[in-house]
Parts: C-alpha cells; sequence; structure tokens
C-alpha cells in the first residue's frame, strides 16, 4: 500500500507545474517559454514547424566570439527554418555580468546579432531555466558558454553540441540540414 501511494505522489508531482519532474517530463521543447531579452513572453511554442539553436552565451567568454557565426548561420538559415536563439547566462565564469539591455546594445553593436535572444538565465544546477533542466535530463548540461541545443520542427531535442563546436562546424550544419528536412 505504501509504494502505491508512493507512485502515486511521484506521479502528481511530475504532473505539477514548477517542479523539476514535470521539466524532465516535458517531450517537447514547445512546453517551455522564456522571457525576450526586451521583456517580452517568448514560448518556445512560437517557433513550431521550424528548428532551434538554443545557444548559453556570455559577452566576456573566449567563445564570444562566436556570435559572429551564430549571426551567419541565422541569416543563411532563417528563410529555411532555422531559428537561433541567444540565451546569455552568468554561470560559467561570471562572463555575463551586465543587464539584458547591455547584453543586448553588446551584440548589436559588436556582431549585429539580430537573432532573437532571451533575457538572463541560469542553464545549470537546480536553479537553472526549465527548458535546460530538461534538456540536460536528456543531453547532457552545458559545461561552458556557448553550448548548443538544436530542437528539431516538433519540437524533440535532436542534438546538443558543447563550446567547441563552431556555428560553422559541418557536423553542426548536417544536425541542422537533417532537422530543417524532417
Amino acid at each position: 500500500m505504501r509504494r502505491l501511494a508512493l507512485s502515486l505522489l511521484l506521479a502528481l508531482a511530475a504532473l505539477l507545474p514548477g517542479t523539476a519532474m514535470a521539466d524532465t517530463a516535458a517531450k517537447s521543447a514547445h512546453a517551455f517559454e522564456f522571457t525576450s531579452i526586451e521583456g517580452d513572453p517568448l514560448p518556445l511554442s512560437g517557433y513550431k514547424g521550424k528548428a532551434v539553436l538554443v545557444v548559453n552565451t556570455a559577452s566576456l567568454c573566449g567563445f564570444t566570439p562566436q556570435y559572429k557565426g551564430l549571426q551567419a548561420l541565422w541569416e543563411e538559415y532563417r528563410d529555411k527554418g532555422l531559428v537561433v536563439l541567444g540565451v546569455p547566462s552568468n554561470d560559467f565564469g561570471g562572463q555575463e555580468p551586465e543587464s539584458e539591455a547591455k547584453i543586448k546594445e553588446f551584440c548589436e553593436v559588436n556582431f549585429a546579432v539580430d537573432f532573437p535572444m532571451t533575457a538572463k538565465y541560469a542553464v545549470k544546477g537546480d536553479a537553472a531555466h526549465p527548458f535546460y533542466r530538461w534538456a540536460a535530463a536528456a543531453k547532457g548540461e552545458p559545461k561552458w558558454n556557448f553550448h548548443k541545443y538544436l530542437i528539431g520542427p516538433d519540437g524533440r531535442l535532436v542534438e546538443a553540441f558543447g563550446s567547441r563546436v563552431a556555428p560553422d562546424s559541418p557536423d553542426l550544419r548536417k544536425a541542422i540540414d537533417a532537422a530543417l528536412a524532417r
């Protein structure tokens, strides 16, 4: 009887919003929502039918020049159905200490970034945004800035790429092309 009660409790906890269990139980990235860098709601369900490359970013990182490659990827693939989504995070070495307004200005001035970006979020550990807890459960937690998760047009997590995988990497492009062909 205790075992049944515990099983029921765990099942109910998985359905409650805001719990780690609910985050990892989601089958689709479309179940999650961010806030845009401008402060507006940014539900991933708005990208149904598109592939999404979700990248945790930082302005003071050795990988920060990847913004240029991410912008080039966005320009090349956006009409084909790819969305590049930057998620600023201060989780690694305090390399994103600024406000959203300053982050946005930095990206626009230095890299002409016009792909969508979110507000600043934690991307690892218990404080991580629910999307990141969900993605980490399936493909591992980011180890540093500019970690990339590729979401298919159906909202499923396709692949993860570490920080050293540049936006012009043949492996990343091959995975994007395959996701867009679905």
